[in-house]
Order: structure tokens, then C-alpha cells, then sequence
């Protein structure tokens, strides 16, 4: 049996999370093991979760609110859950993200957080290693969900050709990423240019870089080093991002050069050969 503790439910979020599922389950006159059978997961694994021992998934949350009948009080819970798992420097940068009309980034190592794929996402976030990777990965893909809103912010992406030569477990999960920003590109609300390496030096030499917009808060640059990352609405600063960027757009791909050039490289270097260590098959 879970040892059950007592919890602070305004500690944290998964705090709050666990012990309203305690308490929800509790009136319900449910034992772990019940809910369990209904949400199709083990006793243990409630009782994790009750104690904030385990972060739950939007998965599972939604199976909550329909076995409960909570009106989708899990469903909303465990974003703000997940969000708090995201390194504590990067989640001021998420809550902005998220609440942006307009989304400019240039990337120059690897495809933008928001347009990963869940399989390229797990490599680059478990290269130091698997511990906490599946929340860290759920936690990534829930930063996803501002594009599928009903008024999602306007994306615009400068890819250096680089992020599609650099790859990133193996040929198969470069192949799905390439195909999903082809993909991405059917949305009018997200336009993806590739910087080719015809260009020579450019503006995003220096490294990575977003700018974003809202309707109602000034606009912020946002950097990364190797520790963490920073924010600043000062309008110089906010100048030459900008100044940076519109060169950027203008040396790089038209969207639909772009798109050929995505696809191009997603045929030639992953295409449906068989990996290294493959069999062949007779």
C-alpha cells in the first residue's frame, strides 16, 4: 500500500494536482486500486500521483475527468503541472511564449522547441542523460498547444540549413521532423524559411535568438547560453534583434524554395534506406 503523506496543496502545482485527486477520490468513496481499473493504470501509479511523487499526463488527466466527472478540472490542472516542471529559468520565457500574438525565432543548431517532434524532442532533451526525460518531453510537447488554440500566435521560423544536416537519432527521427515541418507549413499561421549555406556569414552568426510580440505587453528578445536563458524588453536590444532578423529573412529561402529545399534533404540524406546496424531483408 502507498504510504500516504500529507500534502501542502499550495506548494506547487503537482502539489495542488495530488491532493485534489485524493480529495475528489475520496467523495467519490474510491479506492486507488478502483480508480485505477477506470483510468487503466495501477494503484501504485495513483498513489504517486496523490503524493507528488509522480507527474501525471495529459493523457491520464483526461481520463480523470471523464472517470470523476470533473468537467475537465484535471484537463486544465495538468498544464500548469507540466509547466512547472520545465527548468525554473526557462518558465518565465514559457509563460510569455505562450501568451505572444507573434512568434519570430532564428535557429542555427536545431529545429525550434514548438515545432519538434516528440521523438526528436527525447533526444535532444536526453543527451545528458534519461533521468525525468519523459516529463521533461511531455512538458516540451504541452508548450506545443499554443498553436492549437482557437487563435493561435502568428509563427514565423529561420532554420539554418545546418539544423537539417545535424542529426538527430538516426535517420528515421529526421525524416519524421523534416516531414512535420513540411507539414506545419499547410497552417497559414506557421511559415518556416531555410537559410542556405550559400548565404556564407549572416546576421545569426552569433547564435540563436526569438523575438516576440503581443498586442498589449512590449515586445521581448529572448537568448540562450550553455546556463540559461535570458529576456529583455530594452528597445536597443529589441532593435537589433529585429534589424538581425529582417536581414535574416531576406537572405534565406522563399517559404516555398524552403519547403523544396526541406524535402530535397529529407529524400537524399533520410531517406528509406536501412539504418547502419539494419538487416537487409532478401
Amino acid at each position: 500500500m502507498v504510504n500516504i503523506r500529507d500534502l501542502d496543496p499550495s506548494a506547487s502545482p503537482l502539489d495542488y494536482y495530488g491532493a485534489e485527486l485524493r480529495r475528489l477520490r475520496e467523495e467519490a468513496r474510491l479506492k486507488q486500486g478502483q480508480l485505477g481499473d477506470m483510468v487503466f493504470c495501477t494503484a501504485s501509479l495513483i498513489g504517486q500521483i496523490e503524493t507528488a511523487r509522480k507527474v501525471p499526463t495529459r493523457e491520464f488527466s483526461e481520463r480523470l475527468d471523464v472517470s470523476l466527472g470533473t468537467d475537465g478540472l484535471f484537463s486544465r490542472l495538468v498544464g500548469l503541472v507540466l509547466r512547472s516542471q520545465l527548468p525554473s529559468w526557462f518558465q518565465a520565457y514559457a509563460a510569455m511564449e505562450a501568451k505572444a500574438s507573434y512568434i519570430s525565432s532564428f535557429q542555427a543548431q536545431l529545429v525550434y522547441g514548438l515545432l519538434q517532434t516528440e521523438e526528436y524532442a527525447r533526444e535532444v532533451l536526453g543527451v545528458r542523460g534519461t533521468k525525468g526525460l519523459d516529463t521533461k518531453v511531455a512538458a516540451r510537447i504541452e508548450r506545443q498547444r499554443i498553436l492549437e488554440r482557437e487563435n493561435p500566435p502568428l509563427m514565423w521560423v529561420v532554420l539554418s540549413e545546418a539544423v537539417l544536416h545535424q542529426e538527430i537519432g538516426g535517420r528515421k527521427v529526421m525524416r519524421n521532423q523534416l516531414a512535420h515541418l513540411l507539414a506545419l507549413q499547410s497552417r497559414e499561421w506557421v511559415q518556416v524559411q531555410i537559410l542556405p549555406f550559400e548565404v556564407g556569414a549572416h546576421t545569426g552568426l552569433m547564435g540563436s535568438f526569438n523575438l516576440l510580440r503581443f498586442e498589449d505587453d512590449p515586445d521581448l528578445v529572448y537568448t540562450e547560453d550553455f546556463v540559461q536563458g535570458h529576456m529583455t524588453a530594452n528597445p536597443q536590444a529589441l532593435r537589433e534583434g529585429s534589424l538581425r532578423y529582417d536581414h535574416l529573412q531576406a537572405a534565406a529561402l522563399s517559404v516555398e524554395d524552403s519547403a523544396a529545399r526541406i524535402a530535397r534533404v529529407m529524400e537524399e540524406r533520410y531517406g528509406h534506406q536501412p539504418e547502419p546496424d539494419g538487416l537487409k531483408v532478401a
